[in-house]
């Protein structure tokens, strides 16, 4: 091995030296300054001591030889000796490139921190800030959500750190959310699963954490690695929910995110809100609205007044928000028996429109008993459900169909998917044909026989694009509402699209059922940011055990034609062991944005409903 020589130490420490940025340019630029002015100065005092006139000393010479080094143009205005001249003007030519490179370094300088500003590098100081983790489509539905339920407050702020452009991300959310209220949206560039960036995020004073399913393959491994970073830190840990693609990694993000981590499994989330919109028409606006921070919202509340009364009592209790249920030590229960007796551990869980109008009501309710209808429920039978395409979801959303229907139901899968009607042994209920069939095409659904089925499902092919999968998504719809019109068929359509821009072109006839699954995800991650408890009252909500939401027949509670109060449907529902939690208008029922549901309208409001209309109720199948 060769000795290493002085000469190549040197050049090495040099080039170490260059290497540190600006600042250290600009200080080897000083001392090439100091070394130009010194030796002029010196050589000066040397070969011209009386010059200029009036010089007073090396302190003189030396201010002079500084200004023309600073001040290249002063040389036009000297006088004197041909040495002196000859030495102003050599110094200020070596000015002259000493000022060239300081204005070249700092304009670098400058521009570098203007880029790295650009790139939102800086730490944020927010406090008691939302952080999102990620980037997808679901960012707009979150930061829109969270601008709505911050309206109230004097100032609020929530931080994005993805691997995009700063000023790309700030763009598209203000054209996608438009106005920002007095919400503040900062977005950071860097990954989310480096701790160096996660850093930017001042995470210890943030008051939670969304973690976002990227879109790219292998959505969960990356949200994975992100929950192992957050895991990793050190200090006091925020709430964190996160959103995962499949069931099948649920375990291994547990594991990686600690107790502090709430997941919401996306496939099973949207294939339950499927199965349960294609049942009950109107199911997808009603959790839309329970999700969202529009209208009717989900509260708890521990009233003290309440401890000692029954549930069916409780459900008269607030004149302006509707009792759902209650969260207990044991878990959530939705509906319970109406013998049930709040504890002083309890929490009633109820829909509001505000927090502040979560008021216990003055007196008794206004009850018109003449209006009563006593009525049994009809049993269930047998039912024919036609699935339009496949994807990922499709098997969960077959068996998930399996524990509603009854006994003898019949589904008929019809798609070109390669994996149509896979994986799909075992079930009790539901017995399994599989055709073949061009969804969009005419003639094809016109083969099926769609008139003989009561519910039809149009999922989105997950072989194509989200885009292009929406668009024959739309020709789907717009080729059975056609069939529809023309034969003058009857039967619920709930369609699974993945835009929300969509949704204005599908209900260009009527308004089905549309689940936005991207949304649905997105409004479920906003809710469970501002309030993790209430996680286990939508999984309530969402499962097929226990109460669910239903839309019966007015006329099985009240006479209709007549006018009545709310109270007196919650009375009515009461006495069948259900909670009425608001009616929907069949009128209204092709009006956006709420297509006549009316989620928990005023107690002593004066309703008239019709045959047609429907009361909206948590109730046992």
């Amino acid at each position: 091995m060769s000795k290493v020589t002085f000469r190549e130490r040197t050049r090495y420490w040099f080039d170490n030296t260059m290497s540190k940025g600006t600042a250290s340019l600009i200080g080897w630029l000083a001392l090439v300054s100091l070394a130009l002015i010194v030796v002029v100065t010196a050589l000066t005092v040397w070969l011209a001591p009386d010059e200029p006139e009036g010089v007073t000393g090396p302190g003189h010479v030396l201010w002079i030889a500084l200004m023309h080094a600073l001040s290249p143009g002063k040389i036009s205005s000297d006088d004197g000796s041909t040495a002196y001249m000859t030495l102003m003007f050599a110094g200020s030519l070596g000015g002259l490139f000493v000022v060239s490179m300081l204005v070249g370094l700092l304009s670098n300088g400058l521009k570098q921190k203007v880029d790295r500003l650009r790139r939102g590098r800086s730490r944020i100081v927010e406090s008691g800030h939302t952080v999102v983790l990620g980037w997808s489509d679901q960012v707009f539905t979150i930061v829109g959500e969270l601008v709505k339920a911050h309206a109230s407050q004097k100032s609020s702020a929530i931080a994005i750190l993805a691997e995009r452009d700063k000023l790309e991300m700030e763009e598209e959310i203000r054209e996608a959310v438009g106005d920002l209220g007095r919400t503040r949206v900062v977005c950071r560039t860097g990954r989310p699963t480096e701790p160096r960036d996660l850093a930017l995020m001042n995470l210890a004073a943030a008051r939670s954490v969304v973690v976002l399913s990227p879109e790219r393959e292998d959505p969960d491994a990356h949200v994975i690695k992100i929950l192992l970073a957050l895991a990793k830190r050190e200090g006091v840990h925020p709430p964190v929910v996160a959103a995962l693609a499949s069931s099948r990694n649920l375990a291994a993000a547990r594991l990686a995110g600690g107790p502090d981590v709430h997941l919401v499994d996306s496939d099973d989330t949207a294939s339950r809100l499927i199965v349960q919109s294609s049942r009950q028409s109107g199911m997808s606006v009603v959790c839309m609205d329970l999700l969202n921070f529009d209208g009717g919202e989900i509260y708890l509340r521990t009233p003290k007044k309440l401890v000692g009364v029954t549930y069916g009592e409780a459900l008269h209790a607030y004149q302006t928000a509707t009792v759902i249920g209650l969260r207990r030590p044991t878990g959530v229960v939705l509906n319970p028996a109406a013998d049930t007796v709040v504890n002083a551990d309890d929490q009633v869980i109820v829909i509001a429109h505000d927090d502040s109008h979560v008021r216990l009501a003055a007196g008794k309710p206004h009850l018109d008993e003449s209006a009563i209808v006593e009525t049994d429920s009809p049993p269930t039978e047998p039912e024919r459900t036609l699935l339009l395409n496949w994807n990922g979801r499709a098997e969960h959303i077959v068996r998930y169909l399996d524990g509603y229907v009854a006994p003898g139901s019949v589904m008929e899968i019809a798609a070109d998917h390669p994996k149509a009607g896979t994986g799909l042994a075992g079930l009790r209920n539901l017995t399994v044909n599989v055709k073949d069939c061009d969804t969009t095409d005419r003639y094809a659904l016109e083969s099926l026989g769609v008139g003989l089925f009561q519910h039809v499902i149009v999922l989105s092919d997950d072989r194509f694009d989200i885009h292009h999968s929406d668009t024959r998504t739309l020709m789907t719809l717009l080729q059975l509402r056609d069939m529809q019109s023309t034969l003058g068929e009857h039967y619920s359509i709930v369609s699974e699209m993945h835009d929300e821009n969509n949704r204005a072109l599908a209900e260009v006839t009527e308004a089905d059922d549309i689940v936005i699954s991207d949304t649905v995800i997105g409004l479920l991650l906003a809710q469970l940011a501002e309030n993790q408890h209430l996680a286990d009252v939508f999984g309530y909500l969402f499962d097929s055990h226990g109460s669910e939401i239903y839309p019966r027949p007015a006329a099985s509670y009240v006479k209709t034609g007549t006018e009545v109060t709310f109270s007196t449907v919650v009375e009515a529902a009461r006495r069948r062991g259900e909670t009425a939690i608001g009616y929907r208008s069949a009128r209204a029922r092709n009006v956006p944005p709420h297509y006549g549901i009316v989620l928990n309208p005023g107690k002593s409001e004066p309703i008239v409903l019709d045959d047609r209309d429907s009361v909206i109720v948590l109730a046992e199948r």
